[in-house]
C-alpha cells in the first residue's frame, strides 16, 4: 500500500490561521483581559485604576451574595441539565419507533431551537404570567396560588422549564440519531430472548447511548452555566430576592448595570474556572464509564 507524504509544511499553519485569528481575537484576548482586569479596582468612568492583587476575589468570597448565587448555579445546572436530557430521550425514543411521521415529527420538535434565548424566555413569562397566564389559571383551579414574582421556588421553576425548552430541540437531534446508529438486529435479537422493552433500553439501549449522552451532559453543563442569562433577564430578572441569580447574571448585573469591573472580571474568571473545572470532571472521571 502506497503512503501518502505531505510536502508543504507550511500549508496547514496558512490553512488553520484564520480560526486561529478568531480564536485569539474572540476568546484568548478578551479572557486575558478579563483575567488582569480582575486584579484591578476602577472608578465608574474608568479614570482611576488601582492595582489590589486579590482583593476582588477575597471580597467576592466573603460576599453572602455571592455565595447564595453558588447555590443557585448549582440548583439551576443540574435542573436544567437532567430535564432537557431526560426530555429529549423520551421524545427521541417515541421517534425511533415511528416509521411514517418520524421526520415530520423531527422537524417540528427542532423548531423551537431556532427561536432566540430571551424570546424563548418572554414565551415562558408569558405562559406563566400570574395575571394573563394560562397555567396560573389552569393551577388555579386544583388549588395551586401561582406567583414567581413573590415565590422563590415557583420562579426557579419557571426560568428552569423555559432554560431546558430552549435546549431539548439540540439534545433531542443527538439523541436521535444516537438511536438510528444502534443496529436493529440486537434489539431484536433481545426481544426474541424475551426482554421487554425497560429490560432492552436499560441493557442495549442506554448503554449504547452512552457517547452521546456523555458529549451532551457536557454540552448542557456549559450552556446552563454561560448560555442561560438571556432567560433569567427576560423573565426573573434574578429575583425574587435573589432566588433566580446564577452566577453569569450576576456578573451581568455587577460588571454591565453596577459598573463594578473589577468585581465582574474576578466573577468571570472563578465562573471560566468552574466551568473548566466541570468539564475535567467530566472527562476523567465520567467518561471511564463510557465505552465508544
Amino acid at each position: 500500500m502506497k503512503r501518502s507524504i505531505f510536502r508543504h509544511q507550511f500549508l496547514p499553519w496558512v490553512l488553520l490561521a484564520p480560526q486561529l485569528a478568531v480564536t485569539f481575537v474572540f476568546f484568548l484576548w478578551p479572557a486575558a483581559q478579563a483575567g488582569w482586569q480582575s486584579f484591578l479596582r476602577e472608578d465608574a468612568f474608568g479614570l482611576k485604576t488601582e492595582f489590589v492583587g486579590f482583593g476582588n476575589y477575597e471580597r467576592l468570597l466573603q460576599d453572602d451574595q455571592y455565595l447564595n448565587a453558588f447555590q443557585v448555579t448549582l440548583v439551576f445546572s443540574v435542573a436544567v441539565a437532567v430535564l432537557a436530557l431526560v426530555v429529549s430521550l423520551v421524545l427521541a425514543l417515541a421517534v425511533d419507533r415511528m416509521i411514517v411521521t418520524a421526520r415530520t415529527y423531527t422537524t417540528l420538535l427542532v423548531w423551537p431551537y431556532a427561536v432566540a434565548p430571551a424570546i424563548a424566555g418572554l414565551l415562558w413569562w408569558f405562559i406563566f404570567n400570574p395575571t394573563i397566564g394560562l397555567l396560573p389559571y389552569a393551577l388555579e383551579v386544583v388549588g395551586v396560588d401561582w406567583d414567581h414574582s413573590l415565590n422563590g421556588t415557583q420562579a426557579m421553576i419557571l426560568v428552569v422549564v423555559a432554560a431546558a425548552w430552549k435546549q431539548i430541540s439540540y439534545n433531542f437531534l443527538f439523541f436521535v440519531a444516537g438511536l438510528q446508529s444502534i443496529p436493529a438486529s440486537m434489539r431484536e435479537a433481545a426481544a426474541i430472548d424475551g426482554a421487554g422493552p425497560f429490560r432492552r433500553f436499560w441493557t442495549i439501549t442506554l448503554p449504547l447511548l452512552a457517547p452521546t449522552s456523555f458529549f451532551l451532559l457536557v454540552v448542557n453543563t456549559v450552556y446552563a452555566m454561560f448560555d442561560t442569562l438571556p432567560v433569567i433577564d427576560s423573565t426573573t430578572e434574578g429575583g425574587p430576592a435573589q432566588a433566580t441569580n446564577i452566577l453569569v447574571y450576576k456578573v451581568y448585573v455587577d460588571g454591565f448595570l453596577g459598573l463594578n469591573l473589577g468585581s465582574s472580571a474576578a466573577q468571570s474568571v472563578i465562573l471560566m474556572l468552574i466551568v473548566v473545572g466541570l468539564t475535567v470532571i467530566q472527562f476523567r472521571y465520567i467518561e471511564r464509564r463510557v465505552e465508544y
